[in-house]
């Protein structure tokens, strides 16, 4: 088959699943509103979750670091891009979350690819929960090692899997919090499980950073658990972009040596580095935020209880409700989005066969207002 017939029938099969997915333009995209060709809509699809995108000190810092430094790094860290906000911002994180270092990355993705693109080799294996996020999953498929996984947040699937011998190093990997389902991780369970077995653990963390555990120190911190690898990412929380590794002063030489993820790739902005420096401030002052996020995800539970579809189990700000099938999905969200609500459907391959969804996600900024319009909006078209 030529590349020109893979492609047609690729995108004719994804049109007959009722799988196309589209960008839509946004001119006004604020953590609680969204405006899409002329139209303003309440926004439950944002994953800015204490609203700090949108925060004065936080894009002020983006100005800030702008004038200081330029708007690009202008080079790799490894050639003349590693800029003192850098040095600051990294010395900051690996402070505040108990780690001797912390390196900046370009994104979570990125972050992901390149911890299991260097550490797996042929001998060893990766054991990762069945529902971690496409970026490791992707990284440890194409990584040498053997992948395999374990039942979503069982520990005794994992434990089974560890069971088995191997000739060489186990790698773990988990995220905190789910980033479809809006469930967390048993971290204590599987950081024990992984200690006796003599692994070491990888937690991406990039839904739970800045919003869950004292001053939004993360998952981990709130289960008092310390991965030897843990990934933290600020495009949800810290309201910016990016993402760091938090890890030991040997791990982090290792990384600067031989990571072409690091060594490679134009630094990040200094400026986004200031801004995150304004943002970890906010997040770590952030309770009176994290407190309304919880009445919120409260309120929104309480009023949906009654709905048809599955509500998920979730006390995180992602609120999945489980439709069914994609047809059914993306017409709950057109209805929604008739009545001024901005909801995703989340579709195959993002989520497994007959589980598409309206991801909801609440946030800081959300007045009760907002939630009590999207709950009349769920309960008209339920019929209720």
């Amino acid at each position: 088959m030529s590349w020109q017939q893979r492609i047609t029938t690729a995108l004719e099969q994804r049109h007959a699943a009722d799988g196309w997915r589209q960008r839509h333009v946004t001119d006004e995209n604020h953590t609680r509103l969204l405006t899409v060709e002329g139209k303003r809509y309440r926004h439950f699809s944002s994953n800015d979750y204490l609203g700090l995108s949108q925060h004065p000190a936080v894009i002020a810092g983006w100005q800030r670091g702008a004038q200081q430094a330029g708007a690009g790094a202008g080079a790799s860290g490894h050639v003349t891009g590693f800029n003192r906000l850098h040095a600051d911002l990294e010395a900051q994180l690996a402070d505040w979350l108990g780690y001797r270092r912390a390196l900046l990355f370009i994104s979570g993705f990125a972050a992901n690819q390149a911890v299991i693109h260097l550490l797996a080799e042929k001998t060893d294996r990766i054991l990762a929960d069945k529902l971690a996020h496409a970026s490791l999953l992707d990284a440890a498929s194409h990584s040498p090692a053997q992948l395999r996984r374990f039942s979503h947040n069982a520990a005794e699937s994992l434990a089974a899997r560890l069971a088995i011998p191997c000739e060489g190093e186990t790698l773990v990997v988990t995220e905190g919090i789910f980033s479809m389902d809006g469930d967390s991780a048993p971290l204590q369970a599987i950081a024990e499980q992984t200690r006796c077995a003599q692994g070491w653990l990888l937690v991406d963390d990039a839904h739970g950073i800045g919003v869950v555990g004292e001053q939004g120190r993360g998952s981990c911190w709130q289960q008092g658990v310390k991965p030897e690898l843990l990934i933290v990412t600020f495009g949800k929380g810290f309201g910016v972009s990016g993402a760091a590794l938090l890890c030991d002063e040997a791990t982090a030489d290792y990384f600067l040596q031989f990571s072409r993820h690091l060594i490679y790739s134009t630094a990040m902005p200094p400026a986004q580095a200031c801004a995150l420096q304004a943002a970890l401030a906010q997040v770590q002052q952030g309770d009176a935020l994290r407190q309304r996020l919880s009445a919120n995800i409260q309120r929104f539970r309480a009023g949906a209880a009654s709905l048809p579809w599955q509500l998920m189990g979730s006390e995180s700000a992602i609120q999945p409700l489980i439709v069914g099938e994609n047809a059914q999905a993306m017409a709950l969200s057109r209805r929604l989005a008739e009545a001024g609500c901005w909801v995703s459907a989340i579709r195959p391959p993002t989520v497994p066969p007959g589980t598409a969804r309206l991801r909801i996600t609440l946030t800081a900024a959300h007045q009760p207002e907002d939630i009590d319009v999207l709950l009349e909006a769920l309960h008209d078209a339920a019929g209720q």
